[in-house]
C-alpha cells in the first residue's frame, strides 16, 4: 500500500499561477470541461514554448476533419502507446477512447492486443499500419499503403494515421522520461 501519492513528474512542475496567461487559460478551460486538470498539461507547462507547439500539433492531428473518426484516432494512440509502454497515454487516451467509442471494453482490448479486439477489419488494418509507423517506419513502403487502400483508406488517411502514430511516439517518450503519472480520474472514465 502506497503511503503517499507519487509525484506526477520527475521534472519541476509549475504552479498554475506562475504559468503564462495563455497556457493558464487553456488549462483552466480543460479543467472546466472535464472537471480536473490532466497531468500532461502541467508537466509540459515546464517549457511554455514547447507546450504551445505540442498542443498546436496535437489539436491539428486529433481535431482535423477527415475520414478517421475521433474514436479511431484514439485507437491509434492507445495501440501505439501500449507498444511504447507509455502508462500515461494508455490510461488517459484509453479513457477518451471509451467515451468516444461509447464502449467500456474497447480501450483495454486495444491496449492488450488490438488484433483480438472487437473492432472492424478496417480498423485492424489502420492499427497494423500505425504500429509499423510507430515501431519501424523505415520499413513502410507501397505494400503498406496498398493494404490501407484495400480497406478504403486514401492518401490523406494514411498521412493522418502516420502522423498520429509518429506524434504519439514523441509524446510516449516524453511521458516515459518525465515519469508522467495519469490522473486517478482517468481510470474510471467511460466504464459505466
Amino acid at each position: 500500500m502506497a503511503t503517499k501519492d507519487p509525484s506526477i513528474s520527475r521534472f519541476p512542475v509549475p504552479s498554475l499561477r506562475d504559468m503564462p496567461t495563455d497556457i493558464r487559460a487553456r488549462i483552466e478551460a480543460v479543467q472546466e470541461k472535464v472537471g480536473f486538470i490532466p497531468n500532461v498539461f502541467v508537466v509540459l507547462a515546464h517549457r511554455p514554448e514547447e507546450f504551445r507547439a505540442f498542443f498546436a500539433y496535437h489539436d491539428a492531428l486529433m481535431d482535423r476533419p477527415g475520414n478517421l473518426t475521433k474514436a479511431e484516432r484514439e485507437m491509434i494512440v492507445v495501440a501505439t502507446s501500449s507498444m511504447n509502454q507509455c502508462h500515461y497515454c494508455v490510461v488517459a487516451h484509453g479513457a477518451i477512447l471509451r467515451i468516444r467509442a461509447k464502449d467500456p471494453l474497447i480501450a483495454d482490448q486495444i491496449a492488450i492486443n488490438f488484433r483480438k479486439a472487437d473492432i472492424t477489419d478496417r480498423q485492424k488494418a489502420m492499427l497494423d499500419f500505425a504500429m509499423k509507423v510507430s515501431q519501424s517506419a523505415h520499413l513502410v513502403g507501397d505494400a503498406e499503403l496498398d493494404a490501407l487502400r484495400t480497406h478504403g483508406f486514401d492518401e490523406e488517411d494514411a498521412w493522418d494515421i502516420a502522423a498520429i502514430a509518429a506524434f504519439f511516439a514523441l509524446s510516449n517518450r516524453l511521458a516515459n522520461v518525465t515519469n508522467m503519472r495519469p490522473n486517478r480520474e482517468f481510470y474510471s472514465m467511460g466504464r459505466g
